[in-house]
């Protein structure tokens, strides 16, 4: 074989697919390169089964813990890998990723490729991994949470019929006319901090929304801390002139934004919106309360160690 399997432990593995996910893949792509790498591999039983909807393939990953399944394969996106990697958080069963979501900002912090042989054969040959899993009044979210204007990008992306980048993009013009800035009153890790009016205010586990913008690229997966990113309110030709440091790496070099290592966030808004989890949508009332829970989640990925810690 062209490459080295490093899962030697690895006896069950369920596959799930999301037949709606931003990239439209054929699952016998998925099935061919899985059988070209892990089904060839002596000891390994791989079962699939299509996530019909989130009830479904969470229904499904809790059957296949109480048969004893050491691995679960996700193909889908950020939201798929959310709702069923929460229910692996603190059991021994791994979570492995083939990307086919819009953003995909999991899979392109590990540095998994996008094309399903690639990811496959990077992942059986890849290494286990343990890491810090953030939770939002009780509920896990690994990438990213947002409280401001990066959250409104999420509804208007979740309204939108179209997948991919663009309608991400043309959410985040439509919706900086229409956000209404507030004030947030922090206690991070017992020092009160007040934030007036921010324009984006995110909690990050991993570097980066997805689609290449890295809202947090210095963060660990792994450090037992989540990275808070907050960016003033500012003219739309001044966040023109700087989007582009959301893209190369370079947010944190930019003067007015602000970040802090946190391990417990708690927050006093003035009004009750919708957060962002993970690229999902979630009600939220005016407290929140934003905590890490160090390595809690198991997670296979590639084999490359500055990869894996700086998603690059």
């Amino acid at each position: 074989m062209a490459f080295q399997a490093e899962q030697k432990d690895v006896r069950d593995v369920l596959v799930l697919f999301n037949p709606q996910s931003g990239v439209v893949f054929k699952p016998s792509d998925v099935i061919n390169a899985l059988s070209g790498t892990w089904d060839v591999e002596q000891g390994i039983n791989l079962f699939y089964q299509e996530s019909k909807s989130p009830e479904d393939g969470v229904a499904k990953v809790r059957r296949a813990l109480e048969r004893g399944t050491d691995t679960v394969i996700v193909v889908g996106g950020d939201g798929m890998v959310n709702t069923i990697g929460s229910q692996l958080v603190g059991t021994k069963t791994r979570l492995a990723v083939l990307p086919a979501g819009s953003g995909n900002g999991f899979a392109r912090h590990f540095d998994i490729p996008v094309r399903p042989e690639k990811a496959a054969k990077a992942l059986l040959a890849g290494q286990t991994m343990d890491i810090d899993v953030g939770f939002v009044n009780g509920r896990p979210f690994f990438i990213t949470a947002s409280l401001a204007w990066d959250a409104e990008l999420a509804k208007g992306f979740e309204r939108s019929p179209v997948r991919g980048i663009a309608p991400y993009v043309f959410a985040g013009i439509y919706r900086y006319f229409t956000y209404e800035p507030q004030v947030f009153k922090l206690t991070i890790d017992g020092q009160q901090i007040r934030i007036h009016r921010p324009l984006l205010m995110t909690a990050a586990n991993l570097t980066q929304f997805g689609g290449g913008a890295k809202i947090a690229p210095d963060t660990r997966a792994d450090d037992g801390l989540l990275t808070l990113v907050v960016v003033p309110h500012m003219e739309a030709l001044e966040l023109v002139s700087k989007i582009h440091h959301l893209f190369d790496g370079t947010i944190q070099t930019v003067p007015e934004v602000q970040t802090f290592a946190f391990s417990e966030l708690k927050i006093d808004r003035e009004r009750e919106d919708p957060i962002q989890l993970d690229g999902e949508l979630m009600e939220a009332g005016r407290e929140i309360t934003i905590k890490v829970k160090p390595k809690a989640l198991r997670v296979i990925v590639p084999h490359r160690e500055n990869a894996v810690r700086s998603g690059k």
